[in-house]
């Protein structure tokens, strides 16, 4: 086993969080054609549920700018070189994944539908399984204390 390989939080490899995030998304949609009982709202939470969708690419676009910052990778799969705490990480320890979530809501409000919401505690179940646990456990292991301060001062979600 290689170096690289031992240095990274034991994910699998077929788990991105982005597709994870268009699967919940388009299963809101999806749900809101075929069975149309939370569909068919008003203006404003349409608009909501665009300005959701903003700010969860905007909580992405933070997220972006602070690794790049700290020159490390945004891949899950991959080594960090620093614990990112500035930025959008002061209020949440997973800002790409909240943002994410945004947008699992986000996406089918705008489009008419409230199937998002109802999607969602499944998206972020799914998500803490798959992907968060793992991460948070590489964390813990390559940076000790210093993540488990950060832990215990900065919430997962919000």
């Amino acid at each position: 086993m290689s170096e690289k390989q031992k240095d990274s939080p034991n994910i699998n490899k077929n788990v991105h969080p982005p597709v994870v995030a268009m699967i919940f998304i388009i299963v809101g949609l999806f749900l809101g054609r075929l069975v149309p009982a939370l569909a068919g709202m008003n203006a404003i939470l349409k608009n909501i549920g665009l300005g959701m969708t903003f700010i969860g690419f905007l909580f992405g676009v933070g997220a972006f700018i602070e690794f790049r910052k700290a020159h490390t990778t945004l891949d899950p799969h991959g080594s960090v070189k620093t614990l990112v705490k500035s930025g959008i990480y002061r209020m949440t320890r997973n800002p790409i994944y909240l943002g994410f979530l945004f947008m699992v809501i986000g996406f089918p409000l705008a489009y008419g539908s409230l199937w998002g919401l109802v999607v969602s505690p499944l998206f972020m179940a799914t998500l803490s399984r798959l992907v968060i646990e793992k991460e948070e456990a590489y964390l813990e292991k390559k940076f000790k204390d210093q993540y488990t301060d950060y832990r215990s001062r900065v919430r997962r979600w919000i």
